[in-house]
């Protein structure tokens, strides 16, 4: 089954209030992100699985891109099983991502 998802219900979905701005938001990042159509449907769901290791899936404030996070307060173990987590979604589902320097922060640029 495949689901389409709105900008609407994904801004809801992943914890934002529905506004003039966050939906301009979110449609530049879609709009920026090669491939979003093919993997959309899979973010929801790793974006749960991400909570188990105090990360989540967000909307960048500095690039048009959707982020992958870990919490400032996260243990060694979560740490290693939340990057485990993002290389395997990553692979899985063909996603290029960025990882900043320094931080446990990775930007979804698109599918390779």
């Amino acid at each position: 089954m495949h689901l389409n998802l709105t900008p609407e219900a994904l801004l809801i979905q992943l914890g934002y209030t529905k506004n003039e701005y966050t939906l301009k938001q979110i449609n530049k990042i879609i709009d920026n992100t090669e491939g979003f159509e093919s993997f959309s449907q899979h973010i929801l769901s790793f974006n749960d699985a991400l909570i188990v290791e105090k990360g989540f899936v967000a909307m960048s404030n500095s690039e048009e891109y959707f982020k992958i996070k870990c919490e400032e307060d996260y243990s060694a173990d979560n740490l290693s099983a939340f990057t485990k987590m993002v290389k395997h979604w990553a692979d899985k589902y063909k996603i290029e991502l960025r990882k900043l320097d320094n931080k446990n922060t990775y930007y979804i640029i698109g599918q390779k």
